[in-house]
Order: C-alpha cells, then structure tokens, then sequence
C-alpha cells in the first residue's frame, strides 16, 4: 500500500526524467547527491570532534570524504543562506536576505545549469524558494506531498499515555516552549515522519534514476526548531550531560530579551531536543546514503553534505542563529568525489557556500556561467594547495550586520539603525554603530572585543576598506549605490535590505 502511494506521488513528473536519452559523454559525468539538514551546526557532529552526538552516518560519509572546518554559510538565516548558495551567488546580488523574500525567477539555480547539461534533476524536501517556481527541478516534493501521502495511507498508532510536543508557536510561547526544553517528541511514529517519507522518496528516485546523470538534492527540515523527533527517539539524550556556555558580562547587552529567563536546566533540555533531532536527521541521512550503495550508483556520484548554516545551543546567550558568531556561521561542509578519493582528509581552507556551485560544475565538467560568484575548490580537492580564500564574508540584512574574517581576526559591523523584526531583538535596542573585532586564535569563543585597542585600528580600517569594496561589487544594482566619501555611510547605505520588489 504505502509504495503505490509512493509511486503514484511520483507518476506525474516521472515521463520528464525517462523520456531524455542521455548521450555516452553525459554518462560519463559524475552523478551530484546533495543533502542539507537544516540549522546543522558543524560542532555538534561527531565528524567535527563532538563527542556527545550520535551521527554515525554523518560521520561515515566524513570518513570516506574530505571534511571542510571552515566553511561559512554567506548568511546566518534559511531563505538567505539557501538561495546564495544554490545560486553561487551572494545574497545581496540575488537580491534574498530575508526569510520571507523569494527567489526571482530571473535567477540561475544549479539545477538550471546541470539540466541545460544533460542533467535530470529532482529536489526533495525544504528548497525555501518561497514560490511554486521549481527552479530547475524537474522533480519537486515537499511538505504538501507528505501530507497527502501520509492522508492517504494513515497514520500509525502511537503507543498510550506517551507526552507529545504542543503545537509550535514561536515568539507567543515562552522559548522554553518553543524550543522543545522538555526534549518531548512529536506526535508521530518514525515510519509516519517527513523526514523518513522524504529519505523513502530518495530511494524510490534512486532506484529510477535509469541512464545518464542526475542531480538530486535532499534537504531535511530537522534538527530546525522545535527539534523534532519520533517517538521511538524519546528519551535517547540525558539532559544533564549538557551544559550551556555562561553568558559573560560583555555579552548581556546583545542577548535576545526572549532567551534572557531561560534557566540552566531548560538550556539543558533545549540542547538534549537539539542533539536528538540530529540524530533523528543522520538516521534519514542513513538511509539515503544507503539507498545510493544499493542502487550501484555509489561509486559515480559526488556526494555533498551540508547545514544551511550553523546555530548557537546558549553561545552568547543565544539559541538561534542570526548573528555572526562562529557557531551560527560556520556550517558542516562535506564533500566525497567519486570513487572515493582523498577519503577520511580535513582541510581548514577558509570556504564560503558560494563556492559549492563552481565546485559540483567543475567535477561535472560543465561550465562556470560569468554571474557566479563562487570560486571552485577543484585545486584544494586535488591536492594542489591547502589554501582557498584569504577571507571571508557572511552578511545578515535583518540586523544590518555583517563580518569579514581572514585566517586569525574577525570584524563584525552592524549599524544599529535597523528595529529588527524577526524577534530576536534585545531588550535596549542599539540605535549606535557597533564594531566588533576577535582574534580567532587566542579568542576561540569571541569574548574579548578588540576595537577600542589602540594597536588594532590599522587592522580594522582594512577590514572596512575590504568591507566597502565588497559590498561595491557585489551589489544587485550597483547603479543606486550611493555617492558616499564618509566609508561608515556606505556600509550603513549597503547593508539595508532591499530584496527584490522591495
């Protein structure tokens, strides 16, 4: 019963794939698997050194692959952080820095680009393309298949007197809520989840994909809050063996006023739901990369895995993302070629996501179209070199922020001038310039602020310079940028979102 629903799911687009002959030189190109779990922090998998998670998948695939330590998300929220890197492209040039701003049609995806090559593309689960556009994917599932699917055949019954998360109301429960600290988990069997019928639905295109190449993109919707989970998963992390960083006094000024009466026992809970969506999440993972062996297509197909981009369990008070702390912007980033090689390697290349895109086209031997902004790693995959960028940039238009790091220092700059609306805003509103400055080295966790030393103002007025000169050749519409001597002004002017149609 439940694969004729699969397959019935799958009926209407599957002619698009099965009609196109593929010619020899296109069977030759790698096939492209890429999988992205949503709000997946680099340090809490067990690949990158955790030893509390439990991602043996994960950390399979890192094992066979080259794991990427510094690899930065160019924007700390999902629609962003998304589109930029599907694009290659900055999200300012797409014109996407907000959560609720879609994706222009005008804009080329990869699956554009593979598919104008001979690619059949399909993307399954969360693209946050905010429209019904498909964008190049031949093949689209999301939610509204799930629950249709999930309609059809009914739900599993649930074991009796089992406590379920409530309904999720971010910003009008309390965060202890909404965060899941009670570490509950949802009210559905594993069999019954999104994630499980969209791992499913990876096999059944896997095991349809016939001749030539294809891209597929699998993006799962967890460990993104409330953290969910099914449950045969409760119960599977003691809160107590987590521990929230404190919050130092030179951090109370930027804490969200929402997270400000959370106690230490609910910060516990909230990173325990944390770690078991993750887990709950590689398990899916699991399945797709297994799906891949059986189906022969191991050996041929490159492998990418990534988060959107990271996210803060108590960091700096926080439990979120957007900001430009290390956690909430540097993102897993795993790449496992074709054949296996330079399996189980690390490289701590600074990389940001643009440079996805010209990496997956350069491994298919496909060109580079001149709007992309990305550089390839195709010389650090080789072996060439170990070095990629001497810096890099993430940019968070909601707070007007954004920072530029090189291989020790990071500046953050956010002009204070923006009421921030996606209600993490703290309790004294800036309403002044901040500059912040980190030494990456000495400084791990970003708690001594730099930018009044007398000794560092040369090294900040480089970075603004490099800032400036960014944000000048970068923008969407370089024709209404302003005419700023003052260098501060035209950051301020640069960093205001105006998404396309804004």
């Amino acid at each position: 019963m439940y694969r004729v629903i699969l397959l019935v799911g799958m009926a209407y687009s599957w002619p698009a794939f099965a009609g196109r002959l593929a010619s020899a030189a296109e069977s030759r190109r790698p096939n492209v698997l890429w999988i992205c779990a949503d709000d997946l922090a680099a340090y809490t998998l067990g690949a990158y050194g955790d030893r509390l998670a439990h991602t043996p998948n994960i950390d399979r695939l890192a094992a066979a692959g080259i794991r990427f330590d510094r690899a930065y998300c160019n924007s700390p929220v999902c629609t962003a952080s998304r589109q930029s890197f599907l694009t290659g492209r900055y999200p300012r040039s797409v014109g996407v820095t907000q959560l609720k701003s879609r994706l222009p049609e005008s804009e080329t995806t990869l699956a554009e680009m593979l598919s104008a090559a001979g690619y059949r593309t399909a993307a399954i689960g969360k693209m946050h393309f905010n429209s019904p556009l498909k964008h190049g994917f031949e093949l689209r599932l999301d939610l509204p298949d799930y629950q249709r699917a999930l309609k059809a055949r009914g739900r599993q019954p649930l074991p009796q007197d089992v406590a379920v998360q409530p309904p999720w109301r971010p910003f009008k429960d309390h965060a202890s809520v909404w965060l899941n600290s009670a570490c509950l988990p949802v009210g559905l069997a594993d069999a019954d989840m999104s994630g499980t019928w969209f791992a499913e639905q990876a096999d059944d295109y896997l095991r349809h994909a016939g001749e030539g190449p294809f891209f597929l993109m699998v993006s799962f919707y967890e460990p993104h809050s409330p953290f969910v989970f099914p449950v045969e998963f409760r119960g599977r992390r003691d809160a107590k063996l987590f521990q929230a960083p404190a919050v130092a006094k030179q951090d109370e000024w930027q804490v969200p006023a929402i997270f400000r009466d959370l106690t230490a026992a609910q910060k516990q809970g909230i990173a325990a739901a944390y770690y078991t969506s993750a887990e709950f999440a590689d398990k899916n993972i699991g399945l797709v990369l297994d799906a891949l062996r059986a189906t022969n297509h191991d050996r041929d197909t490159l492998v990418v895995l990534t988060g959107d981009h990271g996210y803060m369990l108590g960091q700096h008070g926080r439990f979120e993302k957007h900001c430009s702390y290390e956690p909430a912007v540097r993102a897993p980033l795993i790449l496992r070629l074709p054949g296996g090689e330079r399996g189980g390697s690390a490289n701590d290349a600074l990389v940001e996501f643009i440079d996805i895109v010209p990496t997956i086209l350069n491994q298919c031997g496909v060109e580079i179209p001149p709007a992309v902004q990305g550089r390839g790693l195709s010389a650090v995959l080789s072996g060439q070199t170990a070095h990629h960028r001497d810096r890099v940039i993430v940019e968070y238009s909601e707070n007007e922020e954004a920072m530029i790091r090189d291989e020790r220092y990071k500046l953050v700059y956010i002009t204070g001038r923006r009421q921030r609306e996606d209600g993490y805003a703290t309790s004294e509103p800036l309403h002044r310039r901040v500059i912040e400055l980190f030494d990456e080295k000495a400084d791990p966790e970003e708690q001594n602020n730099l930018a009044d030393a007398p000794d560092q103002a040369a090294r900040i007025d480089a970075f603004l310079a490099q800032l400036a000169d960014h944000l000048r050749q970068t923008a969407r519409q370089p024709e209404l940028l302003p005419n700023a001597d003052d260098r501060l002004a035209f950051i301020d002017a640069c960093l205001a979102p105006r998404d396309v149609g804004q």
